[in-house]
């Protein structure tokens, strides 16, 4: 017996289908027997009058068939879930996630909503929105928006007209370590088969201090010790040897740039060098840190050292190119969270 494909009849032949084989079922002719005169299969067939049991023969007629054209979150339901996303985070909310992925959107609307979508639907309401899967920037509990803000606001502004009228250069600071076995990228490999890359299992590492200013101007000093305040008075020193003009040298709050031995060196050099601190704990807010990513991720991440010295050069020659590329480097004061420091 060949079995008709159901699904290729019109939906009310379907419907007309369903009704004769429960009819029939009620009659009293079994299973096996009604599904072999109607060509449909014995689980159709189970399938259908369990329905009727269910729900009466209501339950066999036909429905619309595709996707639902309208939504199924009303439209202030929608804008509620929405601004959520876009201002809280899914630990704010209690969700028992840290990033907001497809699935903890579909817990939220969920648990505000009470109705059950699918990461293939949530994903279609995300692009709806204008959200895109991002890396996000990471930013410490501990941070004050209302310093930052007042920052951005009056303090950089006045650091800037101060540096105006005294023909001074404002340069952004920052210091960092760096580790031979620091590795970013991705290689092409086969499927199911992850590359491996050779290296040495020795593990060493090095440090540089920079800055930079938006005209496009780099200062650098490469190092293997440790960050203390003698080596950031040195690089100091090595600093105001590089311009006539007074340097308005803006830097985080690490505690050997507030150093008493640091304090007193600037005490005999205030013409020379004036220090400003940015807001605690928004490293965000300096420039420098994509100068800092970018060496991370080109001098660093992309080779394979094989001793210090070796790290070492890589750092010092991809710093010096860089010195001879200022484009670039305004480049770095594009980015939004610090293009207010592009004036």
């Amino acid at each position: 017996m060949k079995v008709k494909d159901a699904r290729s009849l019109p939906p009310v032949a379907q419907e007309d289908l369903r009704r004769r084989a429960v009819k029939a079922v009620e009659a009293g002719m079994t299973h096996v027997v009604v599904a072999r005169l109607f060509g449909v299969t014995r689980h159709s067939v189970d399938a259908w009058v369990a329905k009727r049991r269910q729900g009466g023969m209501r339950a066999l007629w036909s429905r619309r068939r595709g996707r639902p054209k309208t939504k199924r979150l009303p439209v202030r339901q929608l804008a509620q879930i929405r601004e959520a996303i876009k201002n809280r985070c899914p630990e704010q909310l209690k969700l028992p996630f840290s990033l907001w992925t497809r699935a903890a959107v579909a817990d939220l609307i969920r648990r505000k909503c009470h109705v059950n979508l699918s990461v293939w639907t949530v994903g279609r309401y995300l692009a709806d929105w204008g959200f895109t899967p991002q890396k996000p920037l990471r930013r410490a509990y501990e941070q004050n928006p209302t310093a930052v803000r007042r920052w951005r606001a009056e303090e950089y502004p006045a650091i800037r007209e101060a540096a105006r009228l005294a023909g001074a250069e404002i340069q952004w600071g920052d210091e960092m370590g760096l580790r031979s076995d620091h590795q970013t990228g991705r290689s092409y490999g086969l499927k199911g088969r992850t590359p491996v890359i050779a290296g040495t299992g020795q593990r060493f590492s090095c440090h540089m201090i920079s800055t930079i200013t938006n005209r496009g101007f780099l200062r650098f000093m490469v190092y293997q010790k440790h960050f203390t305040a003698p080596v950031f008075i040195g690089f100091l020193r090595r600093l105001i040897r590089t311009t006539a003009r007074p340097i308005y040298l803006i830097v985080d709050r690490h505690p050997v740039h507030r150093a008493g031995a640091v304090n007193r060196w600037l005490g005999r050099r205030t013409k020379q060098l004036r220090l400003f601190y940015l807001p605690a704990y928004s490293p965000e807010l300096n420039p420098d840190e994509e100068l800092n990513n970018d060496v991370k991720s080109n001098a660093l991440g992309r080779r394979r050292p094989h001793n210090r010295k070796e790290m070492t050069g890589d750092v010092r020659r991809y710093l010096w190119s860089r010195q001879r590329q200022p484009e670039i480097v305004r480049n770095y004061f594009h980015e939004e969270h610090v293009r207010y420091a592009a004036l």
